[in-house]
C-alpha cells in the first residue's frame, strides 16, 4: 500500500493554507490524501496524523476511522463536512476537538514533522466514538491491520 498527499509543496512541505487558524495564512483546511496498491482481505481504513517533534510528545491533529473499503482519497478541506469517504468517523485531536487540526507551532521550535499512516484493516468497522483518545484508537488497532503506509508531512 502506498500513501500520497497531493498538497505538499516539494513532496513533503504542509502549505499555510492547511495550518491551523492560529498561524499567520492559516486556514485549517485538512490535507488531501490518496492510496493505492489496496490490500486483499480488506474491509475499512483508520488514517492518522501526529506531530513527532519533541516538544509535541506525539500531539494528534487528526484521526479518520471506518473509511470504506473503497475509499481511494480524502478530498481537501473534507475534514467535518460530508465529503468524508462513507462511513467516515473523525475522532478527537489533542487539541480537544474533532476532526483536523493543522499545525501550530511553539515560538521558537523551528520545524515539525507529521506522520500520516493510514491503515488497512480487517474489520468493517473500530468499536469507538468521537471522544475516544488516541490511546484507545492504537490499542483497538491491535490485531486488525492487514496493512499500512505511511508519509512525512513538514511544517514550519
Amino acid at each position: 500500500m502506498k500513501v500520497f498527499c497531493d498538497a505538499l509543496a516539494s513532496g513533503k512541505y504542509i502549505p499555510t493554507k492547511c495550518a491551523n487558524k492560529t498561524v499567520n495564512g492559516g486556514q485549517n483546511v485538512s490535507l488531501p490524501i490518496s492510496w493505492i496498491d489496496i490490500p486483499v482481505g480488506l474491509k475499512s481504513f483508520a488514517l492518522s496524523m501526529v506531530d513527532r517533534h519533541p516538544q509535541a510528545k506525539g500531539v494528534v491533529h487528526w484521526i479518520v476511522i471506518n473509511m470504506s473499503e473503497n475509499a481511494r482519497r480524502i478530498s481537501e478541506g473534507a475534514s467535518q463536512t460530508n465529503r468524508l469517504p462513507p462511513g467516515s468517523i473523525e475522532l478527537r485531536n489533542g487539541f480537544g476537538t474533532t476532526g483536523y487540526s493543522g499545525p501550530q507551532l511553539n515560538k521558537g521550535s523551528g520545524s515539525h514533522e507529521y506522520l500520516i499512516t493510514l491503515y488497512a484493516l480487517n474489520v468493517t468497522e473500530l468499536e469507538l466514538g468521537p471522544v475516544s483518545p488516541y490511546s484507545q484508537f492504537k490499542t483497538e488497532l491491535l490485531g486488525k491491520v492487514i496493512d499500512s503506509a505511511s508519509l512525512i508531512a513538514v511544517f514550519g
